[in-house]
């Protein structure tokens, strides 16, 4: 953990030398802090000022109670660490938000705040307890709320213009027999089984023979020749089916992530309803129907940018607002899937019908689910960003007093976009909107919603003013040997965030460490593969050839390789394996003897473009 320490001293000195800053007084400061708190100062204490420094330029002034723990200026409100910084951003005397507040050092203070709060760290056995606990309350909680009958017919009503295209092009498909088709996903599942072990489903739920019959969906073909193959079949009424297995994957040192593996069944028709239902929602004219579909511009799963973009735009002009949920997947229930599918009743048997309802909880044993579905299942992305949308349009169309309307809805869908639980809105309909999510069940997070200043985030971008000061996060501890393969990918990729955002002193850290495990670290142009050095300069380190065959320059360097475990399929389960496949791209080549995540990965030396 002393390679991070390290780490971070260089990046404070080096922001604070280009914000032209003394920064010894601030690293004396924080040794001490570091001497008495160990890493948790790093990873917890520092996000935890940057977070009030965000509050801080979202209201327009420092208080004497933010940046909790830290001594002050004088008798002003301003920490006296990083006071260097702050005094550049906010009046020294009253905590005012200057007029000018130089934007190079907001970024600065976030990146140095920023930067360790989201290594992938195990928490300590008490923080995942807990992280287990909150999970059980909730459901207690979920199962007391109540729906307003006029907000739940208000929001059934907007769904059903938002998404009755939609909604009418999956029911055209879920009522053709092969209409969907199955897909594994690269998880794992509650079941254990093997990536391709889950092909051959030797169980399934009695209730899913009305919409998805095991003949059509688990076999190659309904033919005489795999009908024997039924009778080696478990068929499971609802009370016998697997339940959820939750688990903690690492997050951050403050807390860990809680996700639910779904049985394999559940996950092979999850995913055959995801894909249509996502394509659909995000194409522009849904099947023959030539009227464009009213959500596509305002939800997305698989491009960021749009959300990103509108932020930046709120930052500038202040018209939009961006906003952030607390527990958004675990809030979404059951009763509100069927808020927003009340008019469609295909699309709401097969939504009920692909959840899980119990979870094997570390603990506390198996409990009733009133949740939709955890993170983990692979509807429940879409489900929670459809949800979301539908409240969050309410909220705007009551704020601008407009009926509901497809033609009122058209007017504001340049305002309004969700992607997951990050939710952007028009400013003067913030009140509306979250009094709406807060009726609806949910919480808004206010530490990270943003609607009064200049600062906007969203989707992983960070904006002031119309400047991008999105922070390089750290994502796993610095490797110690060339054996930590995922510590030196990730290692590298974070030298060359910092080399691009111009941190080049905190790179050449980096190269130093890096260089010390890897016996091979040639510097290349971005975007060439292999484990490199990116550089923006014409110089490379060798050994430099020439590919005679593509007339481009290599360079050898060491490629990550994945070790996948074995796993063999054959008969018809690997026939049904290629029924199923996506894409035009063939299957690896051994794909019926190794599938599946890899179980470690290598590092070995090859040529790769040198640009």
């Amino acid at each position: 953990m002393k390679s991070l320490e390290s780490f971070w001293r260089t990046l404070f000195k080096e922001c604070a030398a280009q914000s032209r800053i003394n920064p010894n007084l601030d690293l004396k400061k924080a040794q001490a802090r570091i001497e008495n708190e160990g890493l948790s100062f790093l990873t917890i204490t520092l996000p935890d000022f940057g977070k009030s420094f965000e509050r801080c330029l979202d209201t327009g002034r420092v208080e004497s109670t933010d940046f909790p723990g830290f001594s002050r200026i004088g008798s002003g409100p301003l920490p006296k660490f990083m006071g260097g910084f702050l005094t550049r951003v906010f009046d020294v005397q009253s905590g005012e938000l200057l007029a000018a507040p130089d934007i190079d050092v907001i970024r600065h203070v976030r990146q140095v705040t920023l930067a360790l709060g989201k290594v992938k760290l195990p928490c300590g056995k008490s923080r995942v307890k807990r992280a287990f606990n909150k999970y059980v309350q909730l459901e207690q909680e979920l199962r007391q709320q109540v729906i307003h009958p006029t907000l739940r017919e208000d929001v059934t009503q907007v769904a059903s213009l938002l998404f009755a295209d939609v909604f009418a092009s999956l029911s055209d498909l879920l009522e053709d027999p092969w209409g969907v088709v199955g897909k594994h996903g690269p998880g794992n599942t509650a079941d254990r089984l093997t990536a391709n072990g889950r092909i051959h489903h030797k169980k399934w739920p009695t209730r899913f023979e009305g919409l998805f019959p095991y003949i059509d969906h688990a076999l190659p073909s309904p033919s005489s020749n795999y009908i024997d193959e039924m009778e080696s079949v478990q068929f499971l009424d609802l009370g016998d089916e697997l339940p959820v297995r939750v688990i903690q994957v690492p997050k951050t040192l403050k807390t860990p992530r809680i996700i639910a593996l779904e049985p394999a069944y559940m996950q092979y028709m999850q995913q055959a309803v995801l894909e249509p239902l996502v394509e659909l929602l995000e194409t522009q004219t849904v099947a023959q129907n030539t009227r464009r579909n009213l959500c596509y511009k305002m939800v997305g799963f698989t491009d960021q940018d749009p959300n990103r973009e509108l932020a930046r735009r709120g930052s500038m002009d202040g018209t939009l607002a961006t906003i952030d949920l607390s527990d958004a997947s675990d809030r979404v229930t059951v009763e509100h899937v069927k808020v927003l599918t009340d008019r469609f009743p295909i699309i709401q048997e097969t939504l009920l019908l692909l959840r899980s309802d119990r979870a094997k909880v570390p603990g506390h044993g198996v409990i009733p689910l009133s949740k939709y579905a955890s993170m983990g299942s692979a509807l429940c992305f879409p489900v929670e960003a459809m949800v979301f949308l539908a409240v969050a349009t309410l909220g705007v169309l009551r704020a601008k007093q407009h009926p509901l309307t497809r033609k009122h809805i058209s007017q504001v869908q340049g305002e309004i976009r969700v992607y997951g639980d990050d939710i952007i809105v028009p400013v003067d309909s913030v009140p509306s909107v979250i009094s709406l999510l807060e009726a609806f069940g949910f919480r808004v997070n206010a530490q990270k919603s943003f609607w009064t200043g200049k600062f906007r985030e969203s989707c992983g971008g960070d904006y002031y003013d119309g400047c991008n000061v999105t922070p390089v996060r750290v994502r796993h501890v610095l490797p110690t040997s060339l054996t930590d393969v995922d510590s030196v990918v990730s290692s590298v990729e974070l030298r060359n965030n910092l080399y691009q955002e111009g941190l080049w002193m905190t790179a050449k850290w980096l190269d130093g460490w890096i260089g010390g495990i890897l016996p091979l670290y040639p510097s290349t142009k971005p975007n060439t593969g292999g484990v490199t050095r990116h550089t923006v300069v014409d110089r490379f380190v060798g050994p430099l050839e020439c590919d005679y065959d593509r007339q481009v320059p290599i360079v050898k360097a060491l490629v990550s390789k994945p070790r996948v475990p074995e796993d063999p399929i054959d008969d018809w389960p690997a026939l049904l394996k290629w029924f199923i496949k996506r894409g035009d791209l063939p299957l690896q080549r051994d794909h019926l003897i190794r599938q599946g995540r890899p179980s470690s990965v290598d590092l070995k030396k090859r040529w790769s473009p040198a640009f």
